[in-house]
């Protein structure tokens, strides 16, 4: 029976279960159509591919360069690498890029990220969509290459750019002159143990890294590589406890997500190291010739309002976006933004082509801490001025009747509306609340976060605004 793409290619990427619906066949079909519908018709003069550490991914990537090479297109391996250090690839040699990973998913998935050259995104709306329905007429048809395969076959090379990656990183951000400091890194099993000790394990860096799992093996024995589950970051915060060290940094399984923990063994919230970093992005635009009120910075709905504060803070110009990198990299583009945060711990750089790398904020993190003598947890505090729920999932038959509920409710209470994505209320007057109550696109969810003022208010409205959503006909 032929595999129905449908069923795993998504909005942003694709993720299946291998061998069932992610197999070299339906890898080669893909690497054929994303050939025809993106590296073609820009002219392409070859696709850059890379992998993670997962037992299934070299084979998966050398099918898709068979399909891609298939239509006289030259391909260039770079092997094992973290989803940023594809996106630089992408970038460095302004090729279109297919990057095999399933993030943080469990061991028997498997997926890809696609980019147009400079690390352009395909999704739903930009190609992924037309991939996908092309592999699948060339699985059912039984051709792999069709259906313009060409006179010659591309060629297929292999080279290692890890080291050019850590380098132009380096160049972004100088630690040579930062205090000495203990970092302990968790990378969950994940490419985040390829990628730190080229990056941050340079000779003459004063950085001593303590290493967490640093040992690549996808069946992620130790916990899930999905560090925005706070039981995935336990051994992070005790090792940072245990060993004295300055902060604590957890990677994702293709490392392009990076959380920070402080002295104490606490996490920073996302929201506050976007702000902090968007501080410093800011500061080096003006100190390169920016005018300050045009530098821009994106943010999404979700993060906390302490990001808009601080940039406007800092002279620049805070734009709103939906939550999603797709909607974050357009406004991104759009803006000509420095910088982007989202509340996943997805960080974008305007001089990284758009496109997110963790290991890049990271970098910003340590650099911060590194130029002032005081502990992380000080340094973080005027970037953590409100009380938040964290995001909070219900699943629920009507969404629509569930949203109006909330929606009344909040009114009746001075709060104003905004749909820019699913529903924020926001209540100004004092003690300030506001919340976001977003439907899920693939699931019956509303999705809550809720951010006051102040812990009790926080926890009112939190339990006033779930008890309104999950509320059952009678």
């Amino acid at each position: 029976m032929t595999v129905r793409l449908a069923d795993f290619i998504k909005a942003y990427d694709v993720r299946g279960l291998v061998p069932d619906q992610l197999n070299p066949t339906v890898a080669t079909a893909l690497g054929s159509a994303f050939a025809q519908v993106v590296a073609l018709p820009e002219g392409e003069r070859g696709v850059v591919i890379g992998h993670d550490m997962r037992p299934s991914s070299p084979d998966l990537a050398r099918a898709f360069a068979a399909g891609v090479a298939s239509h006289g297109i030259d391909v260039t391996m770079i092997g094992l690498c973290s989803t940023d250090g594809l996106y630089y690839a992408s970038g460095a040699l302004q090729q279109a890029g297919a990057m095999f990973t399933a993030s943080h998913n469990p061991a028997g998935w498997n997926g890809i990220k696609l980019c147009r050259r400079g690390a352009r995104p395909v999704g739903q709306d930009s190609g992924l969509g037309e991939i996908r329905d092309l592999a699948q007429w060339i699985l059912d048809r039984g051709d792999l290459h069709a259906p313009l395969a060409a006179d010659r076959t591309g060629s297929i090379t292999e080279t290692d750019l890890l080291a050019d990656y850590a380098a132009y990183l380096h160049s972004l951000v100088d630690l040579t002159g930062i205090r000495s400091l203990k970092v302990v890194v968790d990378a969950g099993n994940g490419m985040a143990g390829h990628t730190v000790p080229e990056v941050l394990g340079l000779d003459g860096l004063p950085i001593d890294v303590v290493p967490l799992y640093f040992e690549l093996d996808g069946t992620f024995p130790n916990h899930e590589a999905n560090p925005l589950e706070p039981e995935n970051l336990r051994d992070l915060q005790a090792a940072v406890v245990e060993h004295g060290a300055d902060l604590g940094l957890a990677f994702d399984g293709d490392a392009d997500r990076c959380f920070v923990v402080d002295e104490r063994g606490v996490p920073v919230s996302p929201s506050a190291i976007t702000a902090l970093v968007a501080a410093r992005e800011i500061t080096r635009a003006v100190e390169d010739g920016a005018e300050r009120a045009e530098v821009a910075v994106v943010h999404n709905a979700i993060c906390s309002r302490a990001v808009p504060e601080t940039i406007a803070e800092h002279g620049a110009r805070a734009v709103r976006t939906r939550v999603g990198h797709s909607f974050i990299k357009a406004q991104m583009a759009e803006h000509e933004a420095v910088f982007g945060g989202e509340h996943s711990a997805h960080y974008y750089f305007r001089d990284f082509w758009f496109a997110d790398t963790g290991m890049l904020a990271a970098l910003h993190v340590l650099a911060a801490l590194g130029e002032q003598e005081g502990p992380l947890s000080e340094l973080v505090a005027g970037y953590e001025r409100y009380a938040s729920s964290g995001e909070i999932n219900s699943r629920v038959e009507d969404v629509g009747a569930a949203t109006a509920r909330v929606r009344e409710w909040a009114q009746g209470r001075g709060a104003t509306a905004d749909t820019l994505d699913g529903l924020t209320m926001t209540r100004e007057e004092d003690p300030m609340w506001w919340f976001s109550l977003r439907p899920s696109n693939t699931e019956p969810l509303l999705r809550l976060n809720v951010e006051a003022a102040d812990q009790p208010t926080m926890e009112q409205v939190r339990d006033d605004v779930l008890a309104l959503v999950r509320q059952e006909k009678h």
